[in-house]
This record gives C-alpha cells, sequence and structure tokens, in this order.
C-alpha cells in the first residue's frame, strides 16, 4: 500500500535567518521518517516586501536603486544557503552534494534584473507584472531549500506551483481552476519519485502561461490545494506559535493554544480577521476532510492545534477571543422612508462598497430595515464614504437620509464557539462583562450559524475588553494589577498575603494577582512587568521619590493594564482626589481608608457618581470592622426592603482590646502600648483614643442608610479624655496616660462592683426623638449585654430591624489588626476580579 503524502507548509519567517533555515531542514529530516512529504515553502523574511519595493523603484525610472534591492535579496539568500550547509558539514563531516548557491541565486535573478529593467524604462508596474516580480522570492526560497536537502543525503526536487496551479487571469488574487490543476498534479506527481517535493507556495499560472498569485495567504491556501491534489493525510503549518491561541499574546499574556479546533470554527476565525486563516485556505480541507496541524517551528515538541470537521466538542468554553483593528464604523439611517426603501438601503451599501472593491468586515441592519451600520477597514474610510454618499446621492439630496455617521478607530471584538448555539447565556455573559467596566458597544452583529458573536468598540477599550471577555469565560485566569498605597501594618500584611496566596488563587479562583506598584507617603515601585513581593516594602524605602505628575504617569500605565486596581492601605487624608483620578481612568480602588468616606456629602456623592458614571467599582468594606462583613451585611439588609432601627456595636477592636485589658487591670498606659505593639491602633494611637476614628466608622454606616450626616454631626465621647490628644507626640501621649493610669484603675474598679463592663460603643438610632441621631463613646454595659462578651480585639455590630426585632443580627469577630484588615482587603480585591469574570 503506497503511503499517504504529509504537506508541511513553512512560512516566510521560519525561513529568514540561517539558524532558522538549519533548523527547518533539521525539522524536514526528521519527519521524512514518518513517511513521504510534500512541502510548500514561502519566500525568505522580508523578500515579498522588498520585490514590491524593487520593482516600485523601478517604475519611477530609478533602476540601479531597484538593482541595490535585488543585490540585498541575493545576498540574504546566498548567506542563508552557505551558512546552512557550513553548519550541515560540520554536524555530518561531509555533504552528499556540494550545490554551488551562489550561482544558482545568480542565474534565477538574471530574468529579474531583466524585468525590473524593462519596468524602468516604461515606468509602470501592471498586475500582472507584480505578479511575475514576486514570485521569484518562492522560488528563490525553495531552490535554496532544495539544494541543501540535497547536500543533506535528503533526496528533493524543485518543484514550481506554476506548473500545477492552474487559475484565471485576476492577478493579484487569482481563483484555481480545479479540475484543470488536478490533471496537471498528477502528471508532475509522476515525476517525482521518492524524492521531497519542495514547492513554491503562493503562486499559479494561467492556462496560456501567465505567472499569478493567489493573494492574501497564498502559501497556505497552495499548501491545502497540494493536500486535496495529492489526497494527503494531513496538512501541517509550521509557525512561529505553537498552535491556534485563544487570543492576541500579544493582549493577554496567558493565552494558551487551543488543542482541537472545527473547520467551522476556523472559518469563523478568518471571517473575523484571525492572521492564521484565510478562508480560501480552508475550503479544500473542508471538501476532502484532512486535517490541518498548526505548529511552531521553534518549539516542535508541542502538539499544536488540530483542525478538523469535530473539533473539541467543548460545550462549556468558547474557543478564541479575536480584535480586528484599525477599522471605521458607518452609521446609515433614513430620515423619511417608504416601505419599499427599508429593504433596499442595506443591500445597495453592501452593493456600492463591493463593486469599489472595499472590504466590509461587519454588517447589520435594524429589525426595521431603517438603519445599517458598516465596518470597514480605517484605511478604506474615506473612500468607502465617497462611494456611499455617490450611490445614495439622491437621497441625500432629497433630505431622505441623515448625514453618514462615522466613528474611527474602531475594534471588532468577537467571541467564537462552535457550541455558540448549543449553550445559554453566552451573549448575556459577553456584553455584561464589558458593561461591567464601562466599554460602550457601538454596534451588534450574530450569525446564523451561532458560531460567533461581534461587536464594535472604540480603539482604545481593545486591550483591556480582550482581556475582559478572555477571562468571563474562564479561557484563562483573570489577571488582576494592583497598585498598593501604604506600606505600613495592612499594607505589608497584603502584600505579604500577595505572596502567599497567588499560586492557590490561580488554583481554585482562577485569578491572577499581579502587584505592579507599591508607594509610601513619598517614593514608589511601579513595575508593569510585575514588582516582586519579596521586600516590597524594604524596596520602596529606597525607591524613586514621586510627585503629581509621575503619579499620573504612573496611573496612566495602571489603567491600560488588566483589571487595574489601587489599593488604598494608607490613613492619608485627602486621598479623595487620587480616587478621583483613578475612576477618571477607569481604574478601580480597594480602600481600607476611612478619610475619603467622612469629607462633605456633596462631595462624597460627586465621587461615588464619578466611579458608577465609569463603570468603576469602589470596594472599602474594611473601613468599618476589619474583615468583618458589616458593610455588605447592611447594604444587605437594605436591599431586601428591610427598615434599620437601630444600629449599635463595638466598631473598634482596639478599644474593644484596650477595654478588656484594662478591666483585666492592665494599666492603661501599659495597655494602649501593647495594643501599638501588636498594630492594633493607628500609627499615632491618640486618634483610636479620641474617639474619631470609631465617629467615622459610624458616619461610614449612617450613610450607607442614606442619612445625609457629616462628621460634625457625630456626637463624640472621647475613650480617654485629655484634650488636644490628637496633636500631642506619641511620647507626650503616652506620659499623658501614664498620669491617668490611677484615675482609670479607680474607675475599672467601680465598674466590677456594679457588675458592669467597659465597652466604647457606637449608636445609630434612627428612631430617636428629633430624627436620626449618632453617638459614640465609651459605656458601661451590664455583663450579660452582647458587647460584654468581647474578647481581645474582637468588634460586634447588633442590627436591629423590622425583621430583625426581638433578637438582632449580630455580626462580631476579630476587629483589628494588619492580618485581619489585610484579608479583608483581599476580599474586596477578589469580589472586582470575580464580579468581572461572571
Amino acid at each position: 500500500m503506497v503511503e499517504s503524502y504529509r504537506v508541511m507548509k513553512f512560512g516566510g519567517s521560519s525561513l529568514a535567518q540561517p539558524d532558522r533555515l538549519l533548523r527547518v531542514t533539521g525539522l524536514i529530516e526528521r519527519e521524512r521518517r514518518g513517511g513521504p512529504l510534500a512541502l510548500i515553502v514561502s519566500a525568505m523574511g522580508d523578500t515579498t516586501d522588498w520585490l514590491i519595493e524593487a520593482v516600485q523603484t523601478a517604475a519611477r525610472g530609478e533602476y540601479e536603486k531597484a538593482e541595490s534591492v535585488i543585490d540585498r535579496i541575493a545576498e540574504v539568500a546566498t548567506t542563508n544557503g552557505l551558512i546552512c550547509l557550513q553548519r550541515v558539514e560540520a554536524e555530518r563531516g561531509r555533504l552528499a552534494v556540494r550545490p554551488e548557491i551562489l550561482s544558482t541565486v545568480r542565474e534565477l535573478l538574471t530574468p529579474l534584473r531583466r524585468l525590473l529593467y524593462g519596468v524602468s524604462l516604461v515606468r509602470e508596474v501592471t498586475a500582472q507584472t507584480l505578479d511575475l516580480v514576486m514570485s521569484f522570492g518562492e522560488r528563490l526560497s525553495a531552490t535554496v531549500i532544495t539544494d541543501i536537502l540535497n547536500a543533506m543525503g535528503q533526496p528533493a526536487v524543485f518543484v514550481d506551483a506554476r506548473d500545477w496551479t492552474i487559475t484565471d487571469a485576476n492577478f493579484g488574487n487569482a481563483a484555481v481552476l480545479w479540475d484543470k490543476t488536478q490533471v496537471a498534479l498528477d502528471t508532475l506527481r509522476a515525476t517525482w519519485g521518492d524524492r521531497i517535493p519542495v514547492c513554491t507556495g503562493f503562486l499559479g499560472q494561467t492556462e496560456d502561461g501567465r505567472t499569478t498569485t493567489l493573494g492574501r495567504n497564498g502559501s497556505d491556501y497552495s499548501a491545502t490545494l497540494l493536500a486535496r491534489g495529492l489526497r494527503a493525510s494531513e496538512v501541517v503549518r509550521w509557525t512561529d506559535v505553537s498552535g491556534v491561541m485563544t487570543a492576541d499574546p500579544d493582549i493577554v499574556t496567558d493565552a494558551y493554544p487551543l488543542s482541537r479546533l472545527s473547520y467551522m470554527e476556523a472559518l469563523e476565525l478568518a471571517n473575523f480577521g484571525a492572521k492564521v486563516f484565510h478562508p480560501r485556505t480552508m475550503i479544500p480541507l473542508i471538501e476532502t476532510g484532512i486535517p490541518m496541524r498548526i505548529r511552531n517551528t521553534m518549539h516542535p515538541e508541542d502538539a499544536g492545534t488540530v483542525v478538523d470537521a469535530t473539533g473539541a466538542q467543548d460545550f462549556d468554553h468558547p474557543t478564541s477571543v479575536t480584535s480586528l483593528e484599525k477599522l471605521a464604523l458607518f452609521d446609515l439611517q433614513w430620515r423619511r422612508v417608504s416601505i419599499s426603501q427599508e429593504a433596499q438601503l442595506g443591500a445597495r451599501v453592501l452593493r456600492a462598497l463591493d463593486e469599489a472593491g472595499i472590504n466590509v468586515w461587519m454588517a447589520t441592519q435594524s429589525a426595521h430595515g431603517q438603519a445599517v451600520a458598516v465596518v470597514v477597514p480605517i484605511a478604506q474610510s474615506k473612500r468607502a464614504q465617497d462611494v456611499i454618499e455617490a450611490d445614495l446621492r439622491a437621497e441625500f439630496d432629497r433630505g431622505e437620509m441623515q448625514p453618514i455617521g462615522v466613528r474611527e478607530p474602531v475594534t471588532l471584538l468577537t467571541l467564537v464557539a462552535e457550541s455558540m448555539g448549543l449553550t445559554t447565556d453566552v451573549a448575556g455573559r459577553f456584553f455584561h462583562s464589558l458593561g461591567l467596566i464601562g466599554v460602550n458597544i457601538r454596534a451588534i452583529a450574530q450569525g446564523a450559524s451561532s458560531r460567533s458573536i461581534s461587536c464594535v468598540i472604540d480603539a482604545p477599550d481593545t486591550a483591556v475588553a480582550v482581556r475582559t471577555v478572555h477571562a468571563a469565560f474562564n479561557l484563562a485566569h483573570q489577571q488582576v494589577s494592583l497598585f498598593v498605597m501604604g506600606t505600613g501594618t495592612v499594607g505589608s500584611h497584603l502584600i505579604e498575603q500577595l505572596s502567599s496566596q497567588r499560586k492557590e488563587l490561580e488554583r481554585s479562583q482562577s485569578v491572577s494577582l499581579r502587584l505592579v506598584g507599591v508607594a509610601n507617603s513619598t517614593r514608589a515601585l511601579f513595575d508593569p512587568a510585575g514588582v516582586p513581593t519579596e521586600n516590597a516594602v524594604e524596596k520602596v524605602r529606597l525607591a524613586e521619590e514621586y510627585d503629581r505628575q509621575r503619579m499620573a504617569a504612573m496611573l496612566d500605565t495602571l489603567r491600560r493594564m488588566p483589571v487595574p486596581i489601587l489599593v488604598d492601605c494608607t490613613a492619608a487624608p485627602r486621598m479623595e482626589a487620587l480616587y478621583e483620578e483613578c475612576f477618571r481612568r477607569g481604574i478601580h480602588v480597594v480602600a481600607a481608608n476611612k478619610k475619603p468616606l467622612t469629607i462633605p456629602c456633596a462631595d462624597i456623592e460627586a465621587l461615588d457618581a464619578l466611579a458608577r458614571k465609569h463603570h468603576r467599582a469602589w470596594n472599602y468594606e474594611t473601613t468599618v470592622g476589619a474583615s468583618l462583613p458589616v458593610i455588605d451585611t447592611l447594604q444587605n439588609i437594605v436591599r431586601t426592603g428591610d427598615k434599620v432601627h437601630l444600629i449599635e456595636g463595638a466598631f473598634s477592636g482596639t478599644l474593644g482590646y484596650l477595654s478588656n485589658q484594662i478591666m483585666n487591670g492592665v494599666a492603661l498606659s501599659a495597655a494602649v502600648r501593647d495594643a501599638r505593639d501588636k498594630g492594633y491602633t493607628e500609627p499615632n494611637p491618640g486618634d483610636d483614643l479620641c474617639g474619631l476614628d470609631v465617629a467615622r466608622k459610624a458616619l461610614i454606616l449612617a450613610r450607607e442608610l442614606g442619612l445625609q450626616l457629616e462628621l460634625s454631626d457625630v456626637q463624640i465621647t472621647p475613650f480617654v479624655d485629655a484634650p488636644g490628644m490628637q496633636n500631642l507626640s506619641v511620647e507626650q501621649l503616652f506620659a499623658t496616660l501614664e498620669a491617668l493610669d490611677g484615675t482609670i484603675s479607680t474607675y475599672v474598679e467601680s465598674l466590677k462592683a456594679q457588675h458592669q463592663t467597659l465597652r466604647y460603643l457606637a449608636r445609630i438610632d434612627l428612631d430617636a426623638e428629633g430624627g436620626a441621631r449618632v453617638s459614640v463613646g465609651p459605656v458601661a454595659v451590664p455583663n450579660d449585654h452582647p458587647a460584654a462578651r468581647l474578647r481581645g480585639a474582637e468588634a460586634f455590630v447588633a442590627f436591629t430591624t423590622e425583621r430583625y426585632n426581638q433578637y438582632p443580627l449580630i455580626v462580631q469577630g476579630a476587629g483589628a489588626g494588619g492580618a485581619v484588615t489585610a484579608a479583608g482587603v483581599l476580599a474586596d480585591v477578589l469580589k472586582v476580579a470575580l464580579g468581572i469574570r461572571g
């Protein structure tokens, strides 16, 4: 039984350099052991571009310059061939034959030089002449490879595709006449014997012998035509990637190659601009059932992607996300319309553009037929507008048409999946994920095949949209880019948790957290490739200082990264200005900083509106209860229609810890010093002791209820009554506390005698006489009160509502500590990432 051929195609980048050429010939030798091979090769490297440059130069009458371009082509081909032969000889000790590469190249290019001389005389280049000139690239490449294979002892024969690919006379994009091609190929095949045919790609010939080319991806088309004619078992397309990727790897860094793909999916990808395919390339495979495999020349051990009739049959995941850029969107609408006109608009526009040779990448028409959206390459935008206006001139003159709306540049974003029509809510997830990040959809299209869904978006949104859709359908990890402000207790613990939890989050949640920036109050480390979490806090102290201008530049970089989040772990004032800059740039904010949430009501409402306008998340759960779900619980109570009557709680784990220590007989000053050493207090404990920190938390919750209150409306009684406490240095503060130790101890003993416990509580009483009232202060509570049972740095919040009336809803747990608060911050970060992922 005669073994079937396998057809292998090598692109120009695989042949561009001597080491790559050597790798290709080595691959051919290895693959030949598995059975008969037939090769299709492209022109080396940039040869085709140089040939076009040469003929255009000649057409300007500059023959000597055109000749210098041909000299460059000759030098590259000769050098690649000779160096490759030298390395083969060095590896093997001898060559089977010694080809004359230099004379072969010179002889092959002599007719080209004469042709260019003729072009320089007439100063004109026709499409037919251009095809003939471009043919020399593939002919040169195939000749050199044939010589190298023979020198390696791998019998090979040069095959000019023009001898078997018979086409019409549509120069530049010829159509193949298959029946005549099959006859010519059968005749030619008999002359090969056991030798490896090395065929030129891209080329054809009319029945009267004139050279043609097959257009875009012509070499790939040659490979599938050859496979059809030889009844090959497989087509292998060798390239510089390990298969068809789930997205453009230049946009999505963790895009990966697909193992299987159906013909129809490949066609869909081709229709939406995927460079790896062209519709004509697939037709011979579909007609014959021959599979194609995409493999990596540099990594031949990789399995690659198999394209066949069945594909992966994976109904859980789409195939790929494509982004076709540099496009223009045309919006055409009738102003006044008759029934007969409704059906004509789309057809007339498409016909006019087709006759003008303008590519239409997408066209969609409203259900009533009165509006049409058309997407064309931006390079053809002006001409397309002229064509449309000319075709509809009478309607424009009569005022029946709106002026043409043109939006550019735009991108055509497409999700492709064979299972699209078999899986529910694909379109919903697609548009929901884009809506969550504030991407405006300019036009929408879905084919009847249900293998893809497309939308037009503004060009600046391309990268974030591709990454978001890619992650939303679990094609890879959801990447998250974090810029952490603050390297104190919370910030330091957060960075440690990012380091320890990263792999587990990738495994269990498919979320990849990348620290790209760390900053303290004056200095910042920032690297889009990632800042190592190890010793990041120490390194930032030696980093470059930043000012407003540098911060703006860092934010401008952050905004273009996957799921950008600014994480505020500071206690700094006026951070709301930075939040505003983030929201305007499309950056999410996660904050443990209470101060921006207690600015005047009008300002915070404007900031919140800005976040919503730009579809950015602003998560701040840790501002009230560290990692306790206090805000989330309150929001759920309100969302479900319950009515809140009273919120009472020990909001400060720090003051709860101090209360417990004091009740256990520890001196006030010693208890505060111990809490500071454990990281429970603010950097200056006076901020905790004055009660202002708890007041801010109470105000945040009150505003969650819709109360229009300012910080000045909160009645504050300090934990320790020492005037000007916030203005004291840490040393002065402890001196003041030591002076109060005796008084506090006496007070504690009196509480114990009355079976009471000291707690610092906040109360939000919505039923108070005269309207809602918010107060914070030290309270002596009975020993059976829920707050009396708190231990260590525990915090608790009790919600008394219509539903939780007799028994309040209580949230209780650790309410202070860097590690606990950092865990809450991390939870808020994950809420953003998983919300986008869907």
